[in-house]
């Protein structure tokens, strides 16, 4: 597969939950919502809704706009509203915006800012804090 040849296209960017990654690298912005149904890592900047399956945002991420995935990794900074099944929020990220959540892990040094609630209210309580030495 060429590297901009259409077999590398989807209309979701990834072919599926499990399939491949795609990446927005630290030189990138974008303004506008993406959404798919793949897995996507953001280490660049984009102004705008992102929804995806899985989602991992760098160090060097910034999102302002509301995140929805089934997972979500957390490292860089967020304007706005998460909402994910299991999300982790990494020792390096900063959140100004609500979070919803099925389970969460919050690394000490996190800053978050704003309301914190489980998305389902009949699941099991899911709240882990870690510690640092």
């Amino acid at each position: 597969m060429a590297m901009f040849g259409r077999a590398d296209v989807t209309s979701g960017g990834a072919r599926s939950a499990g399939g491949n990654l795609s990446f927005i690298g630290h030189e990138v912005t974008i303004t506008g919502n993406i959404g798919g149904s793949g897995n996507l890592h953001i280490d660049g900047r984009i102004e705008g809704d992102v929804t995806a399956s899985s989602l991992i945002l760098g160090t060097d991420g910034y999102v302002r706009g509301n995140i929805v995935a089934d997972s979500a990794q957390v490292s860089g900074s967020v304007e706005g509203t998460v909402a994910a099944r299991s999300l982790v929020i990494e020792a390096t990220a900063r959140i100004v915006g609500d979070l919803s959540y099925d389970a969460v892990s919050v690394a000490s040094g996190a800053q978050v800012e704003g309301r914190v609630k489980r998305l389902t209210r009949d699941a099991e309580p899911s709240l882990k804090l870690i510690a640092s030495d």
